[in-house]
């Protein structure tokens, strides 16, 4: 069983099982750039607001989320479960990243699609080029 995440700024939805963390289930997005800090809850770039559904949280730093904040629905993404649909805004540290534009009528690219991208854009000859103008002949 899994329930269904809604990221509210994007209107991207993925599933999460009860057993997993947000940050994890979030990773599968394959979005770029999601930062994934210390997994423990000690840094806070994983910060999130859960505006609807339920869900269990471990211990996290009261340096990145105060008793208030936790009372209001604030967590971070790596030390939180579901336990029922969520909807969440991201925020902090990781909102620039994940809501980042997603193309009209679709997501943003897969991970193999941006490998592809990538490759397309690499100039093989331009880095030999590069490395015989740095060569030390001994």
């Amino acid at each position: 069983m899994s329930y269904q995440v809604l990221i509210e700024d994007t209107g991207e939805h993925y599933r999460c099982p009860p057993d997993r963390d947000l940050l994890r289930s979030m990773e599968r997005l394959g979005r770029k750039g999601i930062p994934a800090g210390c997994r423990g809850g000690g840094c806070g770039v994983c910060k999130v607001h859960i505006l609807s559904g339920s869900v269990t949280s471990k211990k996290m730093s009261r340096a990145h989320i105060s008793v208030e904040e936790q009372a209001s629905g604030y967590v971070l993404a790596c030390r939180t479960c579901p336990r029922s649909d969520v909807r969440l805004k991201v925020v902090g540290k990781m909102r620039k990243s994940v809501c980042r534009a997603v193309p009209a009528g679709g997501s943003a690219k897969s991970g193999a699609e941006r490998a592809d991208s990538i490759a397309e854009s690499v100039q093989p000859e331009r880095a030999i080029k590069k490395l015989l103008v740095y060569k030390i002949d001994f």
